[in-house]
């Protein structure tokens, strides 16, 4: 869908107000496939790296947006100033497409999910997914896996949870905690990220005096500390823990944002020390940001992952929207530092809120698996008493139903 969405918009080919909206609709369908993507990449992230690195994995993946960014920039640049405006931003519409042929030729060599597969009933594709898996990390290891203990088994029996309905019932009843928890951490960094990205540019050549040919290059140093930020941090949210890493991340990001909107405000920042400001506050944003996304997809029982990460997702936009449209109002309102500082505090007091709910509800849920996180809708029960150990690669012979809650991990 984004690959269809994006390529339609480089056939853009007018300027009357007919190819105005057949642009906006060409880019709704691209941002279609782009959020559905969110939703299918960190379900499939968390239901198939082993517990002890769930946490860096999902947070490094979802940081590789702004090596995308990086990308994204010395393309518009080349393509641009070599080629011209007219054909320049047509061609730097199809790389995206281009990317995305890459993905779906990758994506065709990946097993899917056994979890997903075991709850809709595939029982011997999910066994043997899960077999596949066991014997390439055996192989690379040297080493047969350990037996897993019987008294892990999930009795599962699979029925359809999935649907809208269902997961908005659940957040406002079973899990309104972490509905609350999860929304927060979306709605604050949507918003924060939103404002100053979408902003950049217009405070570098209204403030600052950039031209709009070099403010660009002050973008790619932008986003080279938003892609640092979750590559080196993400390890800490696996070792360190969930809630330290994730509050202290938002209240200090916040706090930073603050600190320079009043640097900005008094006139002490060029150019270039804003820039860096802004990659110190974003180093730790980004892994922030990252880990909004990684806290909804884990904390919500599985059958309905993928699409409370949707909600969730949906929500955080529709407030992150805000954040441009208020930025700009400020920032086109005349050359009046003090009314944009307002703006970074309110950005870094919504992300300071984020810091203290995570504090007061975030749930520890690093190295566990995710049956141990949010129980399975489709659970009966859990094994109580010890049993034999069970071997890698078959199910317990008591119940064909039965199965490991460490499935795939």
């Amino acid at each position: 869908v984004y690959l269809i969405g994006s390529g339609l918009t480089a056939a853009t080919s007018g300027s009357g107000t007919g190819w105005v909206l057949f642009l906006y609709a060409t880019r709704f369908i691209a941002g279609t496939g782009i959020g559905g993507e969110y939703a299918a990449i960190n379900s499939a992230i968390d239901e198939m790296i082993p517990a002890r690195d769930r946490g860096r994995v999902d947070i490094a993946v979802n940081g590789t947006y702004w090596a995308g960014s990086i990308l994204g920039t010395l393309v518009s640049l080349a393509f641009l100033n070599w080629i011209g405006p007219v054909l320049g931003w047509r061609l730097a519409f199809l790389v995206g497409p281009a990317l995305a042929v890459v993905v779906i030729y990758v994506r065709r060599s990946l097993p899917e999910s056994p979890r997903w597969l075991l709850l809709h009933g595939y029982k011997a594709e999910a066994e043997a997914g899960t077999a596949a898996i066991e014997a390439e990390v055996s192989e690379q290891s040297g080493r047969p896996l350990a037996p897993v203990d019987e008294s892990e088994a999930i009795e599962l029996r699979p029925a359809k949870f999935t649907g809208y309905d269902t997961v908005l019932r659940l957040a406002f009843t079973s899990y309104w905690r972490r509905a609350v928890l999860g929304a927060t951490l979306m709605i604050t960094q949507s918003f924060l990220y939103n404002a100053i990205f979408f902003t950049y540019v217009l405070v570098l050549t209204k403030f600052y005096g950039v031209s709009a040919t070099e403010a660009p290059l002050y973008l790619i140093a932008f986003a080279a500390g938003n892609l640092a930020g979750p590559l080196v941090l993400g390890r800490l949210y696996d070792t360190i823990g969930r809630r330290p890493m994730i509050a202290g991340t938002y209240l200090l990001s916040g706090t930073l944002l603050i600190i320079s909107g009043y640097l900005f405000d008094q006139g002490v920042l060029t150019a270039a020390t804003q820039t860096i400001a802004w990659c110190a506050i974003f180093f730790f944003a980004s892994a922030g940001a990252s880990s909004a996304y990684l806290t909804v997809s884990e904390t919500f029982p599985v059958e309905i992952r993928a699409e409370a990460i949707a909600v969730f997702f949906a929500i955080a936009q529709v407030f992150g929207a805000i954040g441009p449209l208020l930025f700009g109002a400020l920032i086109g309102s005349g050359h009046d530092p003090s009314l944009v500082f307002a703006g970074y505090a309110l950005g870094g007091a919504l992300m300071i809120i984020g810091g203290v709910v995570e504090l007061l509800l975030g749930v520890p849920a690093e190295n566990k698996e995710l049956e141990q996180v949010a129980r399975p809708l489709s659970a009966v029960s859990f094994s109580q008493a010890p049993r034999a150990p069970m071997p890698r690669g078959q199910y317990s012979p008591e119940s064909p139903s039965r199965r490991r809650a460490a499935i795939g991990a």
